[in-house]
């Protein structure tokens, strides 16, 4: 990420996004012969959105200073954007219109006291508070018992990110769905990265995870970003064994890049069960 300027990044993704389109997944007409580019032509591009060649050509090449939000949303369509998709091209051409000197300054974000005590609070359920990077900076009993295998690092804060690509015969032995959580964090990271791209951290995190995994560069390479509020953790926990939680990730408004995440099972069901036993174990663990 840290080699990588604006320029390059706007074209590599909307690329990305262009050469995963079929040509008959559009309203374009149907054209017969081969194909020399993979998807759609910058000119088909052009022809969805409702703009001239050279102008979608200079957008590619990143030259996105100065479109007006009536042409991003046509680009955005034309490339069938999602969502996410969406949100990281608004903020690349918001980047694009920033100078230098307005970088935000890079700054730690720590957990109050008070917001640990709400974890504290969260007595049945696994609750975690991170940042973007996926650092774990706060936790209540039943987590630390739940992500146990990841917090076992000696580097603190614990990073999901890292366990993941770093360390995957730990974090393939925890979670059950690996690979679409390795896929997810990859995207999630270039969704933040695209929030603040002068967050140091996150640039020496991106470059340590390059430098190590051959399968964080092909995520990354991919361009995909992702915002994940909601969904289903599948663990394979060592002390209680199979656990199917439902999440949820909440952004603390009061705490800029702090998000909330708690974890829970319907009553009655065999992983409300063994979360019970997995809190009765964590109790009966010395306080570290």
């Amino acid at each position: 990420m840290a080699s990588t300027d604006l320029r390059t990044e706007i074209r590599e993704f909307l690329s990305s996004r262009r050469a995963r389109i079929a040509p008959e997944h559009t309203v374009l007409p149907a054209y017969g012969g081969n194909r020399r580019v993979k998807g759609l032509r910058r000119g088909e591009v052009a022809q969805l959105a409702g703009i001239s060649v050279d102008y979608y050509v200079r957008i590619e090449r990143g030259s996105l200073a100065g479109a007006s939000p009536g042409v991003l949303a046509a680009v955005a369509s034309a490339l069938q954007l999602d969502e996410a998709e969406r949100d990281h091209l608004l903020r690349l051409a918001r980047r694009s219109g920033t100078t230098s000197g307005s970088r935000r300054r890079n700054v730690d974000v720590t957990v109050r006291p008070a917001l640990q005590q709400v974890l504290d609070a969260i007595t049945d359920a696994p609750a975690l508070i991170r940042n973007g990077r996926f650092d774990v900076l706060a936790t209540n009993q039943l987590a630390r018992a739940l992500y146990s295998p990841m917090l076992a690092d000696s580097r603190w804060p614990a990073n999901t990110a890292r366990f993941v690509y770093l360390h995957p015969e730990a974090a393939q032995a925890l979670f059950v769905d690996y690979d679409q959580i390795a896929r997810d964090l990859a995207a999630k990271l270039r969704m933040d990265a695209g929030r603040d791209p002068y967050d140091d951290k996150l640039i020496a995190l991106v470059g340590e995870l390059s430098t190590c995994s051959e399968l964080f560069r092909q995520r990354w390479a991919s361009q995909d970003v992702r915002v994940v509020r909601s969904g289903r953790k599948r663990l394979h926990h060592p002390i209680v064994g199979r656990l199917d939680l439902d999440y949820e990730s909440m952004e603390l408004t009061a705490a800029a890049d702090l998000y909330l995440n708690v974890y829970t099972a319907p009553a009655g069901t065999p992983t409300a069960d063994s979360l019970a036993v997995l809190a009765s174990w964590a109790a009966s663990q010395p306080v570290r």
